[in-house]
């Protein structure tokens, strides 16, 4: 019965994120790409290395995983939504980069040999797995002895942020996977709660590092496009179709908490980077 549960979860996220390929992080407002840049800064790549971005989306890490590990690296990068495999597929082979190999995936148990991996990155992924605890014994595995990861996660928003979200929260089934919201209980909660999970998964070297992001949006209109243009696309889906123009005007309200000089909005997140190694041997 868990393991139909957890299948249908992962169904659902998939379906979700097929959904938004066309638009994920492509509406004009800088979000997946300057965190997941941060996360790959702090990976520290190397010419060279074979890396592994785990839901891997539309290539935000990808990317700058490729430059860094150069044409004698290679990086494969896996996503459990078709689509957006097949997307960045065409992102790839536009940008000429023979250095990658794209997979549909499930970032949970992918099936890849074991102590193949200098180094893995998984960007804003952990939190949606129906197990964080057993997908990082996984990753650990997919590691070489001395092997690093990275992982990206929400850490706190500011008051207004965490308002403009509440508009949602009556709508929200209990079971919805929320990104935005898991780290108000258990292990995403704080760094610590982060840092023994890869500590129980058996990594060592375990440091966190924060990155404050803040994003503009010039109206309410704006922020509904980015707001669809993503995993947050569940939220609004969750809503009746007759009260979502009530929950847009509850949203513009609410982001007035947020304005800032240039007359648009300003919003502020904090990101939790977290790296671990996987031991070496003795």
């Amino acid at each position: 019965m868990e393991d139909a549960t957890a299948a249908e979860k992962s169904a659902r996220v998939a379906g979700l994120f097929n959904r938004v390929a066309d638009t994920y992080d492509a509406v004009g407002v800088p979000w997946f790409t300057p965190i997941a840049a941060g996360l790959v800064a702090e990976a520290k790549p190397r010419l060279g290395e074979r890396a592994l971005d785990l839901g891997t989306g539309r290539g935000a890490a990808l990317w700058p995983l490729a430059e860094a590990v150069g044409p004698t690296g290679h990086v494969t990068a896996l996503d459990l939504a078709a689509q957006m495999v097949e997307a960045t597929r065409q992102d790839a082979e536009a940008r000429g980069l023979d250095s990658v190999t794209l997979l549909v995936a499930d970032a949970s148990d992918p099936d890849l040999p074991p102590a193949s991996y200098d180094l893995a990155v998984a960007s804003l992924v952990l939190f949606f797995l129906p197990d964080p605890a057993a997908a990082l014994r996984v990753w650990r595995d997919l590691l070489v002895p001395g092997g690093r990861l990275s992982i990206s996660t929400f850490g706190s928003r500011d008051p207004a942020w965490e308002g403009l979200d509440d508009v949602f929260t009556r709508y929200l089934p209990p079971d919805l996977l929320d990104a935005r919201t898991s780290g108000i209980r258990g292990p995403f909660e704080t760094d610590a709660g982060v840092e023994a999970l890869l500590a129980a998964a058996g990594f060592d070297r375990i440091r966190t590092v924060q990155f404050d992001l803040t994003v503009h949006f010039d109206d309410v209109d704006e922020w509904h496009r980015w707001s669809m243009s993503h995993g947050q696309r569940s939220h609004w889906l969750a809503v009746p179709t007759p009260d979502r123009a009530a929950v847009l005007a509850m949203a513009a309200e609410r982001l007035e908490a947020a304005r800032d000089p240039s007359g648009g909005f300003a919003l502020a997140q904090r990101v939790r980077f977290t790296m671990g190694r996987r031991p070496l041997p003795g």
